[in-house]
């Protein structure tokens, strides 16, 4: 049974839910504090692996998901799933569900319609690997993706949230949902009190990179671009922060990523627990990915002040201004990639110009603030709605 952390709430009961707990910490723990401030009550059901206790220290109530996997594909776990999901709902009695991610998104969805649920939100936070794809691969699962989104998705009472204008286009285009039941939030915000500009380091020109170790964040073009510079001379270093994600199918493994770090090509570090200090020891931030949500690695390095290279693709276009506060280059191409580090690498002046272009843009656009009251309000008027 759910234990009462809370007091009675004023305005309900909302469910989140997330595939793993610690997506929930580092993504979506400013909206839970923001929203048991405004008077709900707030509960998290995922998959607990290492958060769980640190959630319940901030008051909230854990429902651990003890099927839900993102990496299943076994019909007898995905039905356990669903069918978990729905004695949660059950027991839980929300008021508003707020499901990220895709099989949350899925799943959730079909639990709130068979319990009733009145509200329910469903985020997307990038439309996955499904649609980086290219080929015959892609050509099978994407309309199979956006089918099971279209039967699943569209109820009264819901509506479709996305991080960029892209993805909206994107599934509006495929059919999957209406337009008039969607929204757009850009991400999920950052602290623009805590990450703030800091002098620039010493040394050589640091490029910091932070996301999981995925061939759709672009790691490979990121090493072959570091190999030329260092072959053309520049005294430079590449910090690669993330771990591997063996449940997503486009992950590199450690012995991959050991190999370039001994080849003295990039640093891997490995997933970090203090992302501020890491931007305060870079130059330059860069996340060649192949498409977003909206990334928080590169809002975070926005609020601090670094320069930023990144892909000209969905959710990466949402953070940077092509010769504002940074350069937007081709994804999948270490040449571009390359070239447009240089030019940073070549001058502290367009470094900094750019740095505190980054910084008026994350404090403008893209504070955690903001965010809370825009979810915060999506909820009230959903709510609202469904009342009348």
């Amino acid at each position: 049974m759910i234990a009462s952390a809370q007091p009675a709430p004023a305005k309900g009961t909302l469910l989140i839910v997330v595939t793993e707990d610690f997506y929930f910490w580092s993504h979506r723990l400013p909206l839970a504090r923001g929203a048991r401030d405004a008077g709900y009550r707030v509960v998290i059901a995922t998959r607990e692996i290492d958060h769980g206790d640190r959630i319940r220290k901030e008051g909230f109530e854990v429902v651990p998901l003890l099927s839900l996997r993102r990496d299943s594909a076994n019909p007898l776990r995905e039905f356990r799933t669903l069918r978990e999901l729905v004695a949660v709902y059950r027991q839980v009695r929300p008021d508003i569900a707020h499901h990220v991610a895709m099989k949350p998104v899925l799943y959730g969805s079909l639990a709130a319609r068979a319990t009733r649920v009145p509200t329910t939100v469903n985020a997307f936070a990038g439309l996955g690997w499904a649609f980086t794809q290219h080929g015959l691969r892609a050509a099978i699962v994407e309309p199979v993706f956006s089918l099971a989104y279209r039967v699943t998705i569209g109820q009264r009472g819901s509506v479709v949230l996305f991080q960029n204008n892209d993805d909206r286009e994107t599934l509006v285009r495929l059919r999957a949902v209406e337009k008039d039941a969607t929204a757009v939030i850009r991400g999920s915000g950052v602290d623009v009190e805590f990450i703030r500009p800091v002098a620039p380091p010493s040394g050589p020109v640091a490029i910091v990179f932070g996301a999981r170790m995925l061939r759709d964040k672009g790691v490979g073009p990121l090493v072959e671009a570091a190999r030329l510079l260092k072959q053309r001379g520049h005294d430079i270093v590449v910090r690669l922060f993330g771990d591997p994600d063996p449940q997503n199918p486009s992950s590199y493994t450690a012995d991959e990523l050991a190999a370039w770090t001994l080849s003295g090509t990039v640093e891997w570090r490995g997933a970090t627990t203090d992302m501020r200090r890491e931007l305060g020891r870079a130059h330059i931030a860069c996340l060649p990915s192949y498409r977003e949500g909206l990334p928080k690695f590169l809002i975070e390095a926005a609020a601090a002040g670094l320069p930023i290279v990144t892909s000209d693709v969905p959710g990466c276009r949402e953070v940077v201004t092509d010769g504002l506060n940074g350069f937007l280059v081709p994804a999948r191409e270490a040449g571009p990639l390359a070239a447009a580090l240089e030019r940073l690498i070549v001058d502290p002046e367009l470094r900094a110009r750019m740095g505190a272009a980054s910084r008026r843009r994350a404090e403008l656009e893209f504070s955690e603030q903001r965010v809370i009251r825009e979810t915060l309000a999506l909820y009230d008027s959903l709510s609202a709605a469904d009342t009348q």
